[in-house]
């Protein structure tokens, strides 16, 4: 009699479940497979592609006019893309496009300073610019929580007064 009790608890349960899955559950289902790669994973020419915000066609060329970037070429020609080659195609596509070099500059560059001086430099460039603004950063927090004192307004405002003055001496000179 017991068994059966059981039995008919656990239909009742079961009909209680709903049959589809959480929405969150869901979202997990469908993104699994689209999982993030490692670092150290080797990349396809549409995923540096997709990366670097440009066109397939722009990483061949580059290919071509920078000796440096050597992806691996499997069967049927596909590239796989090593991590070094990713951070070398990240600082070209940094140097062509931000500091609007040309091509024959970062030639110049690369083969004056070779590729692993180039890519340090730029990781040094990070992290002091990323150690001045924390510095930075936690200075002004600093001072914000303390507030000015009486001393310091004052002589902010002086400051601000005298700017001020300089600034209206330069405009009549400039109308004279």
């Amino acid at each position: 009699m017991q068994s059966l009790e059981n039995e008919r608890d656990a239909d009742v349960l079961q009909s209680q479940t709903p049959l589809t899955n959480h929405p969150a559950q869901e979202e997990d289902d469908k993104t699994a497979g689209k999982r993030q790669k490692s670092s150290a994973a080797f990349r396809t020419i549409s995923e540096v592609a997709d990366e670097l915000d440009v066109q397939q066609h722009v990483l061949r060329f580059w290919e071509t006019k920078f000796s440096q970037v050597r992806p691996l070429k499997r069967g049927g020609g596909r590239r796989y893309y090593r991590p070094e080659d990713i951070e070398l195609l990240k600082k070209i596509h940094h140097l062509l496009y931000t500091e609007k070099y040309t091509i024959k500059g970062v030639q110049k560059l690369l083969r004056e300073k070779g590729k692993r001086q180039l890519l340090n430099e730029e990781t040094q460039r990070e992290s002091s610019n990323n150690n001045e603004a924390a510095e930075d950063a936690r200075a002004i927090a600093q001072a914000a929580r303390k507030g000015l004192s009486l001393s310091q307004r004052a002589k902010l405002e002086t400051t601000l007064n005298e700017l001020k003055a300089l600034r209206n001496a330069i405009k009549s000179e400039d109308e004279e």
